[in-house]
């Protein structure tokens, strides 16, 4: 048989394929059997995931629900030391009007309780050390303490009745308060008072009426802090009084020139640096007494603190710091009175500074006359020689009525001090007298003697008071712009001008209520 051409032979299979075959109950059970374990492993995944899924707390990512707080009371939202209350816009000059004394010696109770936030603690958390009763004496001769019925170094000032009480003191009211009018007018926008540039806030009452008596610029921030304690010395303070404005404003100024690191107050030129940082001490302590403020607090302690790195070791102050071991009577007084401040207002002072201060002081004064020389044993003050000499020598006292003073602040028994009374001897022999050409006005020294023989008291206070009271309001300048200042004709008046005469005579109109008395006097 012929196969070449033959196809080949095609068997077919007689098997079925494998989607022709039907499977049997046991083919399916033995298939799904062979897959189970994957199928056990997959179930507990998915059961784990479940689970976490489950444990997770979805109201964590839920959006919050808005809530509404509805209340009545106006919740504060600026601390009054950067923006506090305003008073009542008053005309400056409004007491071109006969005034009222009655009504111009008492703030209202509005004005005098203003309720702000601020706090007692400090951003540390730490509550201020500060008494309940502020000031009171804890001894028979505590620093000017516990006398005049006032319980308080600082007088009346902040009990409601504005301060502005004390015997003696007739006849200065109104005076006080044009005095306190013209350096509300006269200080600049940023809170402080410009030596130089003062009159730029003139004009107040009519075109072409601006005042003269420029001072010298390195003198601003102490002539700040003195404006500040003028004010402060009337009641007012950063949170309450009429002036509340004016001083918040002045004692924000003065933080904002503070140093960071070391606490000083402005530059350190020349002689004026430590009068100028004394000074603002001084006022940013009493500010801080009255405010409780941690923002003041700060800048306080360290301010005090570099009055206390500037003392000689063993001794006290002069212009520099780091100290040089020269020391002299009238930056030494400063600082102690800014130390005392601090120390009553529960600020950390170092107690060193009363004890080489009071040694100083000693050293200076001559034991036979009482005099307190400037840094030399009863040498005249620099106020009246060298620099001034074209003023008469001893036309005044200024260093001794200073260390009279000091040892006040100091806490020195005044009945037993035969320094103390010899000095205060010599105060009522140069007693304050106007001179219209200037040569025998030195309203330092009347600040320091009015204050030092107020809290002696008896014959010779009285023949001063009567004098000093005389001098100041007699010649106190009542037209334009000038109204309520001094004109600068003193031994000092070259350097801070006519905002120095007029803070520093409202303080001495200040004297009857500004500090407590001790012992009530003799």
């Amino acid at each position: 048989m012929n196969h070449a051409n033959s196809e080949p032979l095609r068997i077919e299979s007689s098997l079925p394929r494998n989607w022709e075959v039907e499977r049997s109950f046991h083919d399916k059970l033995y298939e799904w059997m062979s897959g189970a374990p994957w199928l056990a492993i997959s179930a507990a995944g998915h059961g784990i995931v479940l689970l976490i899924m489950w444990m997770i707390p979805w109201e964590l990512f839920e959006a919050p629900k808005s809530v509404v707080i509805i209340s009545q009371v106006e919740l504060p939202v600026a601390d009054p030391f950067l923006d506090p209350p305003l008073p009542e816009k008053v005309d400056p000059m409004e007491l071109d009007k006969p005034v009222d004394p009655v009504e111009n010696t008492v703030d209202t109770p509005q004005d005098n309780q203003v309720e702000t936030p601020f706090d007692s603690t400090d951003s540390t958390g730490e509550q201020d050390n500060l008494p309940d009763a502020p000031f009171d004496g804890k001894g028979p001769n505590d620093v000017i303490g516990i006398g005049n019925n006032s319980g308080s170094k600082l007088g009346h000032r902040g009990d409601g009745t504005g301060g502005r009480t004390g015997k003696g003191g007739g006849g200065t009211e109104v005076p006080l308060e044009y005095s306190l009018q013209w350096l509300k007018a006269h200080q600049s926008a940023d809170g402080s008072w410009d030596c130089d540039g003062f009159t730029s806030n003139c004009g107040h009452v009519q075109s072409g009426s601006a005042c003269d008596g420029a001072g010298e610029a390195t003198h601003d921030v102490g002539m700040t802090g003195l404006a500040t304690l003028a004010f402060l010395g009337d009641g007012s303070t950063v949170r309450s009084g009429r002036y509340r404005e004016q001083v918040a404003k002045a004692v924000k100024w003065m933080k904002d020139q503070q140093d960071a690191d070391s606490g000083a107050f402005g530059e350190k030129i020349g002689h004026s640096f430590m009068y100028n940082h004394s000074i603002a001490t001084l006022a940013m302590c009493e500010a801080y007494y009255f405010s409780r403020s941690p923002l003041l607090k700060r800048s306080a302690q360290d301010a005090v603190n570099f009055i206390s790195r500037a003392r000689n070791p063993y001794g006290a102050w002069r212009y520099n710091s780091p100290p040089t071991g020269e020391n002299d009577t009238s930056v030494t007084g400063w600082c102690v009175f800014a130390m005392a401040s601090a120390q009553e207002g529960g600020l950390t002072i170092d107690p060193e500074g009363f004890v080489g201060a009071a040694q100083f002081l000693d050293d200076m004064t001559d034991p036979a006359t009482g005099r307190t020389g400037y840094d030399s044993v009863g040498s005249a003050s620099s106020r009246v020689t060298g620099l001034n000499d074209q003023f008469p020598a001893n036309t005044g006292e200024a260093m001794t009525a200073v260390a009279i003073l000091s040892r006040v602040f100091m806490g020195q028994d005044i009945l037993k001090d035969p320094l103390i009374d010899k000095g205060a001897d010599l105060l009522k022999q140069r007693l304050p007298e106007w001179d219209p050409d200037g040569l025998g006005n030195d309203m330092y020294y009347w600040y320091y003697g009015s204050y030092a023989l107020f809290q002696l008291g008896g014959p010779r206070w009285d023949a001063w008071n009567k004098s000093a009271k005389k001098a100041l309001v007699d010649n106190q300048r009542l037209d334009g712009d000038f109204k309520g200042s001094w004109d600068p004709k003193d031994a000092w008046g070259h350097a801070g001008g006519r905002v120095y005469m007029t803070a520093l005579g409202a303080l001495c109109l200040e004297v009857y209520f500004r500090y407590g008395r001790v012992l009530g006097g003799r």
